[in-house]
């Protein structure tokens, strides 16, 4: 890779850190903040590489330079220098496609493929829907070296087109100083319609444009696997549905009825859409089903009368802030208590939590303390975390729980 447009007449940028973030460096803690920074050779520029030294001036790590993040640095390589060039560029890119060979057949069309920091690439996200990448920015320093970047990724994956995705800090830099675009094409023709890819068989559209994330919830399938064997016969309730994914997984395995829940209005119309794309499945076909319009809250606390044999309980983050955690600790405990009021007996509910200021131990803390003072014996049955081709390599990338439980049927 080419790295010419953002070579400077300068020397390498040079970083020294505080005792912490040296040791954080060492441990594998891809991230530098500003406030660690206890000497820097000169400005730097968004989008170059700075080398860190350690007290006795040796090598510690290479990263990407942001000038404008609270993130200051990205780690790319630690321990011993490499020449960071287009080959080891390419050897990175492999190295996170290896992780990921084995893990889908040709059934499974959407999955990730680069989960930034934990695989190395940090502040960047590559997801692949069908013959459709997107590829997501969550970082400035990556838009210097875009084109590079993006032809890479086309030369080695051969995708029909590329989209660019960026996150809401990003947007206003890349616009004023990159000339970038969020929903802008790297490569190929914009899409007509949302793109439709398979996950498990099953086909699901995804707006890549748009969208959430890079335009679907990805991170949830094996979730969702677990949803459709526990099904069979179950009324079925999926709080905060978004496009209905854990739905479908439930129709097609065999459950009695399934019921979206969801305050937007384009969220289900897009559950209509998917459930119309999988008619050819005698089960989701035949499945009964209904969606409403509603605050998932409000809306178990104002259907007493209601009882479903299964309940996924998926929100939005409720802490994006750390400032927020106690109150998302709270919110979750009460919702699951909410949703244990509409199990009926032998019922299971699924609860969710995506947020990075939430640990899984609070997560799971606040559920079990839920179903403890809702007086109803449960058997709690198992916890999961993130699926493979989303690692958590450290502690900050740890943002996906789930907890199951089985209310007793005598109950």
């Amino acid at each position: 890779m080419n790295n010419e447009h953002i070579r400077e007449a300068a020397p390498r940028l040079k970083l020294r850190v505080s005792a912490a973030a040296e040791a954080a460096l060492r441990e594998g803690h891809p991230w530098v903040f500003a406030e660690a920074i206890r000497e820097q050779s000169r400005p730097g520029q968004t989008g170059e590489l700075a080398v860190v030294y350690d007290r006795k001036d040796r090598f510690l790590a290479v990263g990407l330079f942001d000038a404008d993040s609270p993130i200051r640095l990205r780690a790319l390589q630690t321990g011993r220098p490499e020449a960071i060039d287009a080959r080891w560029w390419a050897g990175r890119l492999e190295q996170a496609l290896e992780r990921r060979r084995g893990l889908f057949d040709d059934q499974t069309t959407g999955y990730r493929w680069i989960h930034g920091e934990n695989d190395g690439w940090p502040g960047l996200v590559l997801d692949r829907y069908d013959e459709t990448l997107v590829l997501k920015l969550y970082t400035a320093a990556w838009l210097p070296r875009l084109g590079e970047i993006a032809a890479l990724f086309i030369e080695r994956l051969r995708p029909e087109r590329v989209v660019l995705r960026l996150g809401r800090n990003v947007r206003e830099m890349a616009a004023e100083r990159f000339s970038r675009t969020d929903a802008e094409l790297l490569h190929g023709a914009a899409p007509s319609a949302p793109v439709v890819f398979l996950e498990s068989g099953l086909r699901f559209e995804a707006d890549v444009l748009r969208g959430q994330k890079t335009g679907f919830f990805l991170d949830q399938r094996e979730n969702r696997r677990r949803v459709e064997k526990m099904a069979r016969g179950r009324r079925v309730l999926n709080a905060f549905s978004y496009s209905g994914a854990f739905s479908l997984y439930a129709a097609r395995g065999g459950a009695s009825s399934v019921t979206d829940l969801d305050l937007s209005a384009h969220a289900l119309a897009g559950v209509e859409r998917n459930f119309a794309l999988n008619q050819g499945n005698g089960a989701v076909a035949s499945c009964a089903r209904e969606t409403v319009r509603g605050d998932a809250f409000e809306w178990l606390v104002g259907n007493a009368e209601r009882r479903f044999d299964l309940i996924i309980l998926d929100p939005p983050s409720l802490a994006k802030r750390q400032a927020e955690q106690a109150g998302a600790i709270r919110a979750y405990e009460r919702l699951v208590g909410l949703g244990l009021g509409r199990l009926a007996p032998g019922g299971i509910l699924a609860a969710c939590s995506c947020s990075a200021h939430v640990s899984a131990e609070q997560f799971f803390g606040a559920a079990r303390k839920a179903v403890a003072r809702s007086g109803r014996p449960a058997r709690e049955l198992e916890t999961t975390g993130h699926p493979p081709d989303h690692p958590a390599a450290f502690k900050e990338a740890r943002y996906l729980k789930a907890i199951f439980f089985e209310v007793r049927r005598d109950y």
